[in-house]
């Protein structure tokens, strides 16, 4: 059985993130006081009285309108919706009764699921009263809460328990591979994620930042599944306006933390940027492993010149992850896009390898003439041992730990890439010293 769905609706700013926060107890869903904060649908799983479920937060159900971002989010709400297996539709206490929560209960009836009625931003018994004229719309039972102060909460949650349905297999969701897609605003993140999915899963605009929170989709490709995460660009620290997106930019960054594989959009008619630059080091620092995509390859001009120009701007600007393969599609189109999905496949098992310490201490006597004096002497490697994975780090035992400075160990990863590539893969190198017994 599928691990059951809960839901979270309700129009704009009635407190679905506040809640979805409470229930995660921490800060997920981006909060703050204004309508429109939450437009992509967040999912998380929950465990709660040893009962899983996944948790999804939503945009809001906006009234119908012209604007492309609110028309969007509309459409991602009755997406969730849809899929969810219980929904919580949230009211405000505060505000009272609207034509669109009428609207919304109407349209949310017609589903025929289970939905627990919450009037939220009641903090006391005394301001349950504030609840009476929702009993308009033909409610048998609602619930009062504060998920900001948590008036309410565990009586919400003990309803939810008791309407999920049997027990859900256990998933091994460390067996699937972790992929954050990140880059610079308007680089094409969302359609990317979309023509992977091959549905509408993000709201997609030609307006940059309209991905505003950090969004998980399990995705199946041959049989195999992987977890995407959609994140808010990146942008450079200058050009951080507000709070909010400063938040964003964190939230990123601990997107890259999640992650096994990083997707590194780069439009291809831009080139590599400087920001380009800054966060292939910052996937490097972490240790993931990296793919650079090109993208919007639809768009360029000359495509064999641009080509070649991309390939030398790869080994002048990315230099330092020389070891991370690029591909050139475009999602819009969906051009060589599920091509990533051999590749992620092919990096995981790189990031995944170990090599015997016999062999590697073999391939260390090989090495070992070529390597720099230091002051005039020999180094002397006792041997090396493989410590750990994803990624592959390696321990050398020496005499002289001071004699392996930052350009031998660059030298060292070229020879052990020469011989085992680690495709896709940081390696990490680390000295230590050991006397001669």
């Amino acid at each position: 059985m599928a691990t059951p769905v809960v839901a979270i609706l309700g129009r704009p700013n009635v407190g679905k993130s506040t809640l979805f926060n409470r229930i995660l107890r921490s800060r997920v869903a981006i909060v703050e006081d204004f309508p429109g904060v939450t437009r992509d649908r967040l999912y998380r799983e929950v465990t709660w009285d040893d009962r899983r479920f996944i948790l999804v937060d939503t945009g809001g159900l906006f009234a119908e309108t012209d604007d492309p971002i609110n028309v969007a989010t509309r459409r991602q709400s009755l997406f969730a919706a849809e899929e969810a297996d219980i929904i919580i539709l949230l009211f405000d206490g505060k505000e009272g009764l609207t034509p669109l929560d009428r609207e919304i209960v109407d349209l949310l009836r017609d589903l025929k699921k289970p939905i627990i009625y919450v009037v939220n931003k009641i903090d006391s018994p005394e301001k349950e009263s504030h609840m009476l004229e929702f009993y308009e719309l033909g409610i048998d039972e609602l619930l009062p809460l504060s998920a900001a102060g948590g008036y309410g909460f565990s009586d919400l949650m003990e309803r939810v328990i008791s309407l999920l349905p049997g027990e859900a297999e256990e998933r091994k969701e460390d067996e699937v591979p972790r992929i954050a897609i990140v880059g610079r605003p308007n680089v094409g993140k969302s359609t990317l994620v979309n023509a992977l999915l091959s549905k509408e899963r993000m709201i997609v605009s030609p307006i940059p930042g309209t991905t505003r929170d950090s969004v998980d989709s399990l995705c199946s490709y041959y049989r195999r599944h992987y977890l995407l995460i959609d994140t808010a660009g990146l942008r450079r620290k200058s050009r951080i306006a507000y709070p909010v997106e400063r938040f964003m930019s964190l939230r990123a960054i601990n997107s890259i933390e999640r992650a096994d594989v990083v997707l590194l959009m780069v439009d291809a008619r831009e080139g590599i940027t400087e920001q380009d630059q800054k966060i292939a080091s910052l996937v490097d620092r972490y240790g993931k492993g990296l793919i650079i995509l090109f993208n919007k390859w639809d768009l360029v001009e000359n495509p064999d010149e641009r080509y070649r120009q991309l390939q030398r701007e790869m080994s002048w600007k990315l230099h330092f992850v020389g070891y991370a393969p690029f591909l050139t599609i475009s999602a819009n189109t969906r051009k060589r896009a599920t091509k990533v999905f051999p590749l992620i496949d092919e990096i995981m098992e790189e990031r995944r390898r170990r090599i015997p310490t016999s062999e590697l201490n073999r391939f260390i006597r090989e090495i070992e003439p070529s390597l720099p004096a230091y002051r005039g002497r020999k180094t002397k490697i006792y041997y090396i041992t493989q410590t750990g994975v994803e990624p592959p780090q390696f321990v050398f035992f020496t005499n002289r730990p001071e004699s392996f400075k930052p350009e031998t160990i660059r030298y060292i990863e070229r020879l052990i890439r020469a011989r085992y590539p680690f495709k896709g893969t940081p390696v990490r190198i680390y000295v230590r010293k050991r006397n001669r017994e």
